[in-house]
């Protein structure tokens, strides 16, 4: 963001400028020097009338206006643009979105439409990316093993884009939270934020384990990362597109799911972080918001001003306005000597 400025680099020179009404006064106040000076001039009071120049006449005006000019120059006055810049807040926040063949359950909404758990999962999150444009965020997706959707970034437009382009099938299924949580904890491990985050969703239960949930909790521990579980969607039976009829209507196969909220916990414990449990799309954004206020940041706002001197503006005003007067003084208000 940039913003014009207007300062004086010496103000204290604004100061004499008080004394120019007092110099206009006196100069006034005496009227023009006499064109003809007489010893007694008795006998030609009757030839005249009585003349005092005020304080305010043009010729003083000039004169003061020119004074004036130099004055302010001798201030330096002068012009900016002022740059305000937010400082990164120091918090790195990696998302682990579970992308397995489950998540096309549809037993979440988005507003009054039925929609899958991944559509609801993309659209909360994008609202949390926008919600901390200070932040570094990235995101990894999982199934049977993780992959990099984007790495920790400020450019968020860029983060958003990829998180649209994020769907089920681009890994072999299957759920590997571990391997999830291992992969998070080294792309952040040689980070020096502030705090550092992981927020895992899932969905699932862990089933093609190469690195343990809890020894990759531990890891990331030592390397200082906080960790937040969310067991998304419901235990039991969950609808899942299975085709469609005759008419173009989704045909739905209720399916067992099951999420270990057990390891999640464990897991959430560990990473000194919480466990959360989203039955519904509103409780999925109830979870992400209160996320967003345990790990506030804090923003700095950087500003610098760039300056430059506009005093020979008044110096050349002020030197017009005198060479004026001196034109006039020897044209129209020249006087018998």
């Amino acid at each position: 963001m940039t913003s014009d400025a207007f300062s004086f680099a010496q103000p204290w020179w604004l100061l004499a400028l008080l004394v120019i009404p007092v110099v206009a006064w006196m100069q006034g106040g005496r009227g023009p020097s006499p064109a003809i000076r007489f010893s007694f001039v008795a006998p030609l009071r009757g030839f005249a009338r009585e003349r005092r120049a005020g304080a305010g006449g043009f010729r003083s005006f000039i004169i003061c206006a020119a004074l004036a000019c130099l004055v302010v120059a001798l201030a330096r006055p002068r012009l900016g643009k002022t740059h305000d810049t937010i400082e990164s807040s120091g918090v790195d926040i990696i998302l682990e979105l579970d992308v397995s063949g489950s998540m096309q359950a549809e037993d979440f909404t988005l507003g009054k439409d039925r929609a899958s758990r991944l559509e609801v999962v993309k659209d909360v999150t994008k609202r949390f990316i926008e919600g901390r444009p200070n932040d570094r965020i990235g995101i990894i997706a999982f199934a049977g093993r993780p992959y990099l959707v984007s790495p920790l970034t400020l450019d968020h437009d860029w983060l958003l884009k990829n998180l649209e382009r994020l769907r089920i099938g681009l890994v072999e299924d299957g759920t590997s939270i571990g391997s999830a949580l291992a992969s998070a904890a080294n792309r952040m491990k040689d980070k020096k934020a502030k705090s550092k985050i992981i927020v895992l969703l899932t969905d699932g239960d862990e089933n093609i384990t190469t690195i343990p949930p809890a020894t990759a909790a531990e890891a990331a521990k030592t390397l200082g990362i906080k960790i937040y579980t969310i067991a998304a969607g419901t235990n039991g039976l969950a609808p899942f597109p299975v085709g469609r009829d005759f008419l173009g209507n989704k045909v739905y196969q209720n399916v067992p799911v099951k999420v270990d909220e057990g390891q999640l916990r464990k897991v959430a414990e560990i990473g000194g972080g919480k466990f959360f449990v989203a039955m519904d799309t509103n409780s999925l954004n109830k979870i992400f918001s209160e996320i967003d206020t345990l790990e506030k940041t804090e923003v700095k706002l950087k500003r610098k001003t760039d300056w430059k001197d506009i005093f020979q503006w008044f110096v050349g005003v002020g030197a017009a306005l005198a060479a004026l007067h001196a034109l006039l003084s020897q044209t129209l208000w020249r006087t018998v000597p």
